[in-house]
């Protein structure tokens, strides 16, 4: 099920991001690790920000834009019940961010429940004492 359920949240966020940005990205994965729903995008970038990020000024540009961007989206009540009635939980905060070189862009979602097993979680439980690799 939860296969399932991460490639369906991928197809809402490519969604959320053609309707918001105007395209999506060419790859998406999502995957839930305790409360975090983890989504990895390559393919992100226009033509025009590729030319854009040869200089230090386009750069910093482009993912200033970029992740201030994607942050807003998720301001969107509409957007964010979306997530949470598909993942049974509310969500409590994001994190974005872009590596312009590799195209590469990363969101962590955090859930107020732990996505897999339906788990209260907060700071002080031991969802937040996980390894860097998000194993018990």
């Amino acid at each position: 099920m939860t296969r399932r359920v991460e490639h369906e949240f991928s197809m809402l966020v490519r969604e959320i991001r053609k309707e918001y940005v105007g395209s999506g990205p060419q790859q998406i994965r999502t995957r839930f690790v305790g409360p975090w729903a983890i989504t990895e995008m390559k393919g992100n970038l226009t033509d025009v920000e590729k030319w854009m990020i040869d200089s230090n000024e386009g750069r910093r540009m482009i993912h200033e834009t970029r992740t201030k961007m994607v942050k807003d989206i998720y301001k969107h009540a509409e957007v964010v019940e979306k997530l949470e009635t598909l993942v049974n939980a509310k969500l409590v905060t994001l994190f974005a961010d872009i590596n312009l070189e590799s195209d590469v862009a990363i969101t962590v979602f955090v859930f107020d429940r732990d996505i897999q097993s339906g788990a209260r979680w907060s700071a002080g439980s031991s969802a937040s004492r996980r390894t860097s690799a998000g194993c018990p």
